[in-house]
């Protein structure tokens, strides 16, 4: 957790204020939350599933990100009628939803100038 009059948090904040771009970055920044984005939009929509899909990430840094994909409004989380215990699933908010597609781009535009770098793991399409 970083301190607010840090100069991190300055910059950032500095950052935020003269472009959105910066925020948009920062809300799906980290190496998971892209794919776990993608993966529910593909009905991989449980935790179980989620884990199944990308098995090398830990159940701590799966749930941390999804934490974060819900705090910025991307993901809710819903439970499942009629299951016990409780079921849980994970749905693409409009703004998730909306996402879905500069994803797709954004693989695109890294498949033409990744140079080099294997980028087979993200199967956006």
């Amino acid at each position: 957790m970083r301190k607010e009059n840090s100069t991190n948090a300055m910059n950032e904040q500095f950052l935020f204020g003269i472009c959105e771009l910066n925020s948009a970055v920062s809300m799906i920044s980290g190496r998971w939350k892209s794919q776990i984005v993608y993966s529910v939009s593909e009905g991989n929509n449980r935790f179980h599933l989620l884990k199944k899909e990308l098995p090398n990430i830990s159940e701590q840094v799966l749930g941390r990100q999804l934490k974060e994909l819900e705090t910025h409004k991307i993901i809710v989380k819903k439970e499942i009628p009629g299951t016990v215990p409780a079921g849980i699933e994970y749905v693409l908010t409009n703004k998730g939803e909306d996402l879905i597609p500069i994803l797709k781009n954004l693989c695109e535009w890294g498949k033409v100038y990744a140079e080099g770098k294997k980028i087979s793991a993200f199967n956006f399409i």
